[in-house]
């Protein structure tokens, strides 16, 4: 086992014996002075948790010179905004951990017409609390394949919640299910997701999958333009959007960043909208899946 893999294990169980201790002195008369038995071993553990959370992140920065940028096609068609770009600072998202060191999170951004509200919901210092995920344009567009690849990991099976696009919303996030997610595992983190092997060892991550949309599953080949799921909202996030990367494996816990731009566009700065053509692969998927969904439909009626 590699000290990448190895530490945030460790961090995972600092934290479940910390647990462990609240409870059990709550719960339970444990013998001797509080001191001993609740003050010694959670501050020890605390320290126990900074160190692994520094070792974490040291073990996932990038060693020696940068690989170049690995150019793949875009994983959306339409009009987008990007946020947490690597084209503005690294590691984009303030952690080399799960690889994310040039990762970049995009939001669909569609044209309105001329005193018309945008399409996307802004951020609420206030109210509402939380939105649903039909309110923002992204929820359930189709994610294409950046580049013919095999398909090293897919799953789908974690629930779309609401938005946390207020102040709200943000704390509850960062305080409590950003931290329970954290504890349980990268997966709970990146929510729904698909990795694609590229192959010379350049791995792409396309994390917070719309629950049951994905059209893969591990093993299979896959073409450029091919669809693989759609956005949604799952993990930790704040509204539907898509986050990719590219990274040297495909154990989240285990990998390091590498470099990406996407053909066409590069890497968009933080604000910067870009606009995707759609991709002749991309239609002919969007038709047979409307098609199967038409057909799908006239089966239930007839029932």
């Amino acid at each position: 086992m590699s000290v990448r893999t190895a530490v945030p294990i460790a961090m995972r169980l600092s934290v479940l014996v910390l647990f462990a201790l609240v409870i059990g002195e709550f719960v339970t008369d444990l013998p001797g002075p509080g001191w001993a038995t609740t003050s010694l071993p959670a501050t020890v553990v605390f320290l126990l948790m900074a160190a692994t959370t520094i070792l974490q992140r040291r073990a996932a920065a990038p060693r020696g010179e940068p690989r170049p940028p690995v150019e793949v096609d875009p994983p959306v068609t339409g009009r987008w905004s990007a946020l947490n770009s690597p084209a503005d600072k690294t590691p984009s998202h303030g952690t080399h951990v799960y690889g994310q060191t040039y990762a970049i999170d995009i939001v669909a951004d569609p044209e309105t017409g001329e005193g018309e509200p945008p399409a996307r919901p802004v951020f609420r210092w206030l109210w509402p609390f939380f939105r649903r995920n039909g309110a923002f344009p992204a929820f359930g567009v189709p994610l294409l394949a950046v580049a013919d690849a095999t398909v090293a990991k897919a799953s789908d099976g974690q629930r779309d919640h609401l938005s946390r696009n207020s102040l709200a919303g943000v704390v509850y996030l960062m305080l409590f299910e950003g931290t329970i997610r954290s504890i349980v595992g990268a997966h709970r983190i990146v929510g729904n997701h698909v990795i694609l092997d590229l192959g010379d060892g350049t791995y792409a991550v396309y994390a917070h999958v719309q629950r049951g949309s994905l059209r893969v599953k591990a093993g299979e080949t896959v073409r450029a333009g091919q669809l693989l799921g759609r956005v949604g909202n799952s993990g930790n996030t704040t509204e539907p959007h898509l986050h990719f990367h590219l990274m040297d494996t495909p154990d989240l816990d285990n990998a390091r960043g590498v470099p990406f731009t996407w053909r066409g566009v590069g890497v968009p700065a933080n604000g910067e909208t870009f606009t995707v053509g759609e991709q002749p692969e991309a239609q002919v998927a969007s038709q047979v899946e409307a098609q199967a969904e038409v057909q799908a439909g006239e089966r239930v009626a007839e029932a």
